[in-house]
């Protein structure tokens, strides 16, 4: 007499643990993406020729010939070193502290001049705006 197995054993592989841990997973790289700040240098950008700042701009120029210049409120450009533009915006941050720093750059220089005047930016935690010219 031959007798059969009524329950036979089937191979199936349960994936809601899989599910779990996939869950689990996100959940920890979207709260430490959050935690991760980048190193970029954040910038305000105009966002076009006819708005103005009620706040007071302090500019600092950059030249063709890698000439540096500053300037705040109404007075004139006047030559300076590099190492003289971060204690006059320090200066400058002391008499208003929500100024901001426009930043004029001719188009020929190297990048790395417009960057160094981010960085001095960046550091002091001041407010920096790029000037364009309108197209």
């Amino acid at each position: 007499m031959a007798l059969k197995r009524r329950n036979k054993a089937e191979a199936e592989f349960s994936m809601s643990s899989m599910t779990d841990i996939v869950f689990l997973l996100l959940i920890f790289f979207m709260l430490t993406s959050t935690v991760v700040h980048p190193s970029a240098i954040k910038l305000l950008l105009p966002q076009g020729k006819t708005q103005t700042s009620a706040k007071p701009i302090v500019r600092v120029l950059i030249d063709k010939d890698l000439n540096h210049y500053v300037s705040s409120g109404n007075e004139k450009e006047r030559p300076v070193t590099f190492d003289e533009i971060e204690p006059f915006l320090q200066q400058q941050v002391l008499e208003e502290p929500d100024m901001y720093v426009a930043l004029y750059a001719d188009e020929t220089i190297p990048f790395a001049e417009v960057v160094k005047v981010l960085n001095i930016a960046n550091v002091n935690k001041f407010k920096l705006v790029i000037a364009t010219r309108p197209k």
